[in-house]
């Protein structure tokens, strides 16, 4: 909750808060219709519900036939209790303290929408609104600049407002949005230039997807690779994968291993386990490390070479305009010394001529370099694919110590453990070596069943936990 709202007190919607309202926003007669129905909520179409400290949406269901909704300025942590407002055109959210964008699903006929100056931190679960032309957004914490893709689906966008969040810094924020959204005419309360726009479509590739929006999805994942500096592990998706971390949450809540390890032979197993599954975990780890530097070289490579293609392009395209400048510029020098109508007439001539032949210059210019710069791309694609598939495979089974060997030593230990619990229940009923187990032990052999069902179940949660490690992974792979 804000500062500024911190020592009021929360409201609900209610009747008296609904009845306030409708007097209000609606004319005056139509309160006194409100009031003489019972609260007749079908006719009205708008309402205001600005600076009342509502802490959460309720009790709307009966304004059926709402198009327009303000709810600004209030203590709102969840967009929620909206699904029956199908007519709703108008929703204004903003100054509010939502984190999820949800609930939004059933109003297909929306238009204008805004979620300014919440806690947002990922733009998500908008495919339904087909209609939306205006989105406000900014004064969020969206960091990810990838979030703006996701908008590509709402082809009736024109007016966006991403302002405010903390991507808006990066280098390449408005070629970025502007490269995914082709239809916006308003980005952050400014016209979206012509110029910008043909900048971009000149980048068209043969496939007709813009190259630039792949250039800036490569700037993105490099990017996350550069600035992971401490973090390297994270980026190369082996975290919690160095020094014992994974093994150590293996049993960081089970009680009853804990119990187990006074059992003769238990602790010996308990001390001979983490050794092997740390060295597994080890090879893992620097194994990833090795691929991420892989990764990064690749990406390297590639910045490296776009940055010779538009350099050589930019020299060339220097040299072809200095040389029309300078026979431009004789040209006139000769038409101020002696500019008879013969002579004006041929230079125009020439003129023009040499004008159409620096367009067709910088037009080839342009086709070369955007071939140059597919090309680099598919190669790119195809070097950094392979490494990601690779990295895929020996993850999934083909390296020597991927997660099936993780479950192997699990799989192990708990056999070795269930064989010694098992002896000892065994003597237990033969009333040997009872003197030398506590209470704990002789409540957790209290029968067979019992002690059995509960290794089972630590068993099912350290494998759960190993597979997720490796799901995590793959996952963090794939969406790289």
């Amino acid at each position: 909750m804000s500062q500024f709202f911190s020592n009021i007190e929360p409201n609900v919607i209610d009747d008296e808060i609904l009845q306030t309202a409708i007097e209000k926003t609606c004319p005056e007669d139509l309160g006194d219709i409100a009031r003489v129905e019972s609260m007749n909520f079908k006719v009205v179409t708008e309402l205001q519900l600005s600076f009342k400290s509502i802490l959460q949406i309720d009790n709307l269901w009966p304004l059926e036939n709402l198009t327009k909704l303000q709810l600004d300025n209030n203590l709102i942590e969840k967009i929620e209790g909206l699904q029956s407002l199908v007519h709703l055109v108008w929703l204004d959210l903003s100054f509010n303290n939502i984190e999820v964008i949800e609930g939004l699903d059933t109003l297909v006929k929306l238009q204008d929408l805004s979620l300014y100056s919440n806690r947002i931190s990922k733009i998500e679960h908008m495919d339904t609104l087909q209609e939306l032309q205006i989105f406000s957004i900014g004064k969020n914490n969206l960091t990810l600049l990838e979030n703006v893709v996701c908008l590509r689906r709402l082809k009736s966008l024109r007016t966006l407002n991403l302002s405010g969040n903390p991507f808006c810094s990066e280098e390449h924020y408005t070629l970025f949005v502007v490269a995914h959204l082709p239809g916006l005419v308003y980005l952050d309360f400014k016209l979206v230039r012509n110029s910008t726009v043909r900048f971009l479509h000149s980048l068209i590739g043969k496939s007709g997807n813009s190259i630039l929006q792949s250039f800036c999805f490569v700037a993105l994942g490099a990017g996350s690779l550069q600035k992971s500096g401490s973090q390297k592990h994270t980026a190369a998706f082996v975290e919690y994968l160095n020094g014992s971390l994974l093994f150590d949450s293996l049993y960081a809540e089970d009680r009853e291993a804990a119990k187990l390890a006074s059992l003769p032979g238990v602790g010996d197993l308990l001390q001979a386990y983490p050794s092997w599954f740390v060295s597994v975990s080890g090879n893992l780890y620097n194994y990833g490390l090795e691929e991420y530097e892989k990764r990064e070289a690749e990406v390297s490579k590639f910045y490296k070479r776009l940055h010779e293609i538009l350099t050589v392009n930019q020299q060339e395209s220097r040299r072809i305009i200095s040389d029309f400048e300078s026979r431009n510029q004789r040209r006139l020098d000769e038409l101020y010394h002696d500019g008879s109508g013969d002579i004006a007439d041929s230079k125009r001539a020439q003129g023009k001529e040499d004008i159409r032949q620096l367009w067709d210059a910088l037009m080839t210019l342009e086709a070369l370099v955007s071939n140059d710069l597919e090309d680099l791309l598919q190669d790119f694609k195809r070097s950094i694919g392979a490494i990601a598939s690779t990295f895929i495979e020996n993850i999934q089974g083909i390296y020597p110590f991927h997660s099936i060997q993780f479950r192997d030593l699990e799989n192990e230990h708990h056999e070795k453990v269930m064989e010694i619990v098992i002896t000892t229940l065994k003597e237990l009923d033969e009333d040997l070596f009872e003197e030398n187990f506590s209470d704990d032990i002789r409540r957790l052999l209290v029968d067979k069943n019992t002690i059995v069902s509960s290794i089972n179940m630590s068993h099912s949660i350290r494998l759960r936990k190993i597979d997720k490690r490796e799901s995590d992974m793959l996952c963090n792979t794939y969406q790289w």
